[in-house]
């Protein structure tokens, strides 16, 4: 058994919050990173991605399928369930989310920095 994902993984301040390129969606890289150790049931994304409402994440996990990222499959019987995985293309995508994610790590200061100074003249002139 795999372990869960920690609830903490994207906490406010995770780098992937700020990091400015964008893959698919606001969510992908997100998913694509919770993905990385396996398949994933929908509530257990739900953990770290708690800030993303069931429907967003639903739109995003379908977006990421129909791009070929993520592979969803219906396990029937009686536990009947649904599990969302990477596919290789999908798994592809580790590598350039990690560089981003480190960019973002770097950059950290500076972004908040600019955020706050846009964030306080635009609340002046407004």
């Amino acid at each position: 058994m795999r372990p869960p994902l920690p609830a903490d993984m994207f906490d406010e301040l995770c780098p992937s919050s700020l990091n400015p390129i964008r893959f698919g969606d606001k969510w992908a890289a997100l998913i694509i990173r919770c993905l990385d150790g396996g398949p994933r049931r929908f509530s257990e994304l739900r953990v770290p991605l708690r800030r993303v409402t069931p429907k967003v994440l639903t739109q995003s996990l379908r977006a990421l399928e129909r791009d070929g990222l993520v592979r969803r499959t219906v396990h029937a019987g009686r536990a009947a369930h649904v599990e969302y995985e990477l596919t290789p293309v999908g798994r592809s995508m580790l590598e350039p989310i990690a560089v981003a994610c480190a960019w973002t790590e770097r950059h950290w200061d500076a972004l908040l920095d600019a955020r706050e100074s846009y964030d306080n003249a635009t609340r002046h002139h407004r």
